[in-house]
């Protein structure tokens, strides 16, 4: 029931879940006189400029005494949503205005249920990008208003506006951001193998040969997840035919049977079609799930001396070996191809499906430092706002990796993950697609088999 509905409530008890019953004329009369003078009586604040002392309110931000009330629906379970509404709670303690929380493995259809069922909740932490402009463009979300925005301009770099933006119209905040630029590494296998970690592509093509000879293959990871292989790829790529191309091989703008696309394939088979870098060869890697990718790195003794993945890893290792982050695990960017920086990343972005002037508020709040503060605080999380101090993150690593975000940010050289930015059906499903043809060219070594296959699948996908 909307605030409205409930002052008149008070004041007319026939009102019963914002519907009148017909009870004859004189009960209708008798409404029409009360509802006038309701609103005579709620415009006598107004006409006499408030009561002392009280701060006007009306713009609708900022005062704790605003009161209403928004839902809000992410994918965030366990800790992570104690987290995110420990978020909520510094919202209603500053705003005055209460949220409902609910989790859904399975984001995008039950928004969609719920937008067909006429309520949908009024602010949505998306995921994929793919999502958000399928919402966009079939008039589900709410334009971004203006404090969100100039929030977003004041503290964001801006590839993160052209992110929440479908078709130059802003609709989003990105709060919560991850970086998949990150190689984690066993230290104790490079201790005993004499090396350090290493900065370029060429120096992993040495480290990897000194660590394989003193016994320990150089790499694992979980190839039975095909999206483990298409985030090297896009590490590759964006840094060896650059952001622009990045961003026209995302949209379909150039075919997968682009040169470029050729190079960054032979230049990830320089690490990933050597049988003696793989932890298990390419058939054993292909049979290892992404989470025992990493656990398989830190046991004793370790099946391999890296593991790549994002930054989620740290939490992998944390909750399923006894390998201390920062001690027995550690991190290092993934190596530079060009010579420049570069982040392939991800981020959740929240959305209003409502019009209402809460959801407005909580989307200038979330594109604050102040919001991104609380859960930074806690930790398990990276924030894309340029603006929030790093010390705030509890611990070295997460810092570093914040940095990194910010940094690749700031010179444009941050992309999102390109799977998460095609078709579903080509970018982000098992045994098909991106994923699968990945997997295939792990198996065969066949460039051109792979490139013609991309591009078939792609050029069917995007509906060329």
């Amino acid at each position: 029931m909307s605030v409205e509905a409930e002052q008149w409530t008070l004041l007319d008890p026939l009102w019963i879940d914002g519907a009148h019953t017909s009870m004859g004329g004189h009960m209708a009369t008798r409404r029409r006189w009360l509802l006038l003078i309701a609103a005579l009586i709620l415009a006598l604040p107004a006409c006499a400029g408030g009561t002392p002392g009280e701060e006007d309110s009306a713009d609708g931000g900022g005062d704790s005494e605003g009161g209403g009330e928004i839902s809000v629906a992410a994918v965030w379970t366990g800790g992570e949503q104690e987290a995110f509404e420990a978020v909520l709670d510094a919202f209603t303690e500053e705003s005055g205005i209460e949220t409902s929380y609910q989790s859904s493995d399975d984001l995008g259809t039950f928004l969609g249920t719920q937008i067909e069922g006429g309520s949908p909740p009024d602010v949505a932490m998306i995921p994929q990008p793919g999502l958000m402009r399928s919402l966009a463009e079939d008039g589900s979300l709410v334009e971004l208003g203006d404090d969100a925005a100039g929030g977003l301009e004041e503290n964001f770099a801006p590839v993160w506006q052209e992110l929440g933006s479908v078709d130059d119209t802003l609709y989003g905040v990105y709060f919560k951001a991850a970086s998949k630029s990150t190689w984690w590494y066993n230290t104790a296998v490079f201790e005993q193998a004499g090396v350090e970690p290493p900065e370029s592509y060429d120096e992993m093509l040495e480290t990897a040969e000194t660590v394989n000879s003193s016994g320990t293959p150089f790499v694992s990871i979980g190839a039975a997840d095909g999206w483990t292989l298409t985030d090297v790829f896009e590490n590759i790529y964006l840094q060896t035919a650059g952001p622009e191309m990045y961003d026209q091989l995302s949209n379909h703008e150039i075919p997968w049977t682009d040169d470029s696309v050729v190079t960054a394939l032979e230049t990830m088979g320089e690490v990933f079609l050597e049988d003696a870098n793989l932890a298990g060869g390419a058939s054993g890697a292909l049979e290892v799930a992404f989470v025992d990718s990493v656990t398989q790195t830190f046991t004793d003794p370790p099946a391999a001396a890296t593991v790549y993945e994002g930054d989620f890893v740290a939490g992998v290792i944390s909750g399923e070996t006894k390998a201390v982050v920062g001690e027995d695990a550690d991190f290092f960017d993934f190596p530079s191809i060009s010579g420049e920086s570069a982040v392939v990343g991800a981020g959740d972005v929240g959305v209003a499906l409502t019009d209402s002037d809460e959801a407005q508020e909580l989307l200038a709040f979330l594109a604050t430092p102040e919001a991104a503060e609380v859960w930074a605080e806690i930790g398990g999380f990276i924030s894309p706002n340029a603006n929030l101090d790093s010390s705030v993150y509890p611990d070295e690593i997460t810092q570093r990796i914040a940095e990194a975000v910010t940094a690749a940010s700031d010179s444009g050289a941050f992309r999102f993950d390109m799977s998460d930015l095609q078709p579903a059906e080509f970018g982000a499903t098992a045994g098909q697609g991106f994923w699968q043809h990945m997997q295939d060219f792990l198996r065969t070594g066949d460039i051109d088999a792979t490139t013609k296959s991309l591009e078939k699948d792609a050029t069917a996908a995007f509906g060329e």
